[in-house]
């Protein structure tokens, strides 16, 4: 909930969609119940001592995984993002002001509310 490029995309996300988006964190040192963890668990032991040379030999590995009966959709990126970005202070307090935050749990429980209905 402290990531602030994240969070000015996910604002963007919610305006361009037009639905709230609710995020929800996990405590560190929780994986077990996060689900994408858990996913690379399985990836992990599936390719346990397998020789990953190579882009190409690490996604036939993680094409051929299966995860609650189910086979990953996989695909490589090779976009490159820029290091060093930051938001301007004006900037973080406009994000800041539209994420509703759990009194709670502040860092763990953010509410995003769209700005309108996209036309």
């Amino acid at each position: 909930g402290q990531r602030t490029q994240f969070l000015y995309r996910m604002v963007q996300f919610a305006d361009a969609i037009g639905k709230p988006i609710q995020l929800l964190y996990f405590p560190p040192y929780h994986s077990k119940y996060n689900p994408i963890e858990r996913c690379w668990g399985i990836l992990e032991q599936h390719w346990n001592g397998a020789q990953l040379l190579d882009a190409d030999t690490m996604l036939e590995w993680a094409k051929t995984m299966t995860w609650k009966g189910l086979h990953p959709v996989v695909n490589l990126s090779r976009e490159v993002y820029a290091k060093g970005v930051t938001l301007t202070n004006k900037a973080r307090r406009e994000v800041e002001a539209r994420l509703l935050r759990n009194p709670d749990l502040p860092k763990w429980d953010i509410l995003i509310r769209p700005a309108c209905a996209p036309a």
